[in-house]
């Protein structure tokens, strides 16, 4: 009897939480992307042509689509961005398209969780709208795609892929501010080797008082216990920059040595071009 019991026991316990497993046709998908000193976040799912007409077909011309199947998607900042001129918090959002033949509208919508659009639209929940061309893109794309394109320390594009269709939405970042503010904030406060080094290589990176960046990866290369190949290269693209051509060379040059001591082809590589550069 106790067995017949135990039997009964599994046998309702494999009914309650059996489930069956199949793909979802349309499958979630979630890229996140570093732009600058910025996160950014697309949570969207992923439909398929499937020898359908999509734009203009299966995405209605004119209708508020939720850019995406299933569940609308979402796109989220970790700062304030500027997009075509029109500031967004840092926050988590809907997003919104209402495509046409020539070009898409785009919003960025409030409630991230609201699905179709068809029915429940407020437009007070708008935060921010812009308009974009749409662009013929080749070859087809299948598979509906979100990626990110022009990365910049200060910006890039956000891009919407389906079939020959392609929407950009170009975005910039509070990069400049946030680095000042760092470096200002580090190197007052017990800076490091390490700490002087990516400021000096930031202010290489976007042109800004070269000579300010010299006294820094001096201070770097100052500190440091063992020479770094890595940063003479970086100190000999600053002097370089400063036209101080033959400091220039003896920097690029000892980044050789020590990289050639590490084993380091790349680098050799590298600065035996900047030297022939300097030279010719």
């Amino acid at each position: 009897m106790r067995l017949i019991y135990i039997l009964i026991f599994n046998c309702f316990h494999i009914g309650v939480f059996a489930q069956v497993k199949t793909p979802q046709s349309s499958p979630r998908a979630k890229i996140t992307q570093q732009v600058g000193l910025t996160t950014v976040e697309i949570d969207y799912s992923r439909p398929s042509a499937r020898g359908r007409k999509v734009i203009g077909g299966l995405v209605r011309y004119g209708d508020i689509w939720r850019t995406g199947a299933n569940k609308n998607t979402t796109v989220s900042f970790s700062d304030p961005v500027n997009i075509l001129g029109k500031s967004l918090a840092a926050g988590k959002y809907g997003l919104y398209t209402r495509p046409s033949a020539d070009q898409w509208e785009v919003y960025f919508y409030k409630k991230n969780n609201m699905g179709d659009a068809s029915t429940n639209w407020v437009e007070d929940q708008v935060l921010l709208s812009l308009t974009v061309p749409s662009i013929y893109f080749e070859p087809m794309v299948e598979t509906f795609t979100f990626n990110f394109s022009d990365l910049k320390s200060g910006g890039a594009k956000l891009n919407l892929i389906w079939e020959h269709t392609l929407v950009s939405i170009p975005f910039e970042v509070p990069t400049y501010t946030k680095a000042i503010e760092s470096i200002n904030k580090t190197l007052y406060d017990d800076p490091k080797s390490g700490d002087y080094y990516q400021a000096a290589v930031y202010f290489l990176q976007e042109d800004m008082d070269l000579a300010k960046a010299q006294v820094w990866i001096e201070k770097a290369i100052k500190m440091r216990e063992q020479p770094a190949f890595w940063m003479y290269r970086q100190y000999a693209l600053i002097l370089s920059k400063l036209r101080n051509k033959k400091a220039a060379l003896t920097a690029f040059k000892k980044s050789n040595e020590l990289a050639k001591k590490a084993g380091n082809k790349d680098y050799v590589i590298m600065n035996n071009s900047s030297i022939a550069d300097l030279i010719n």
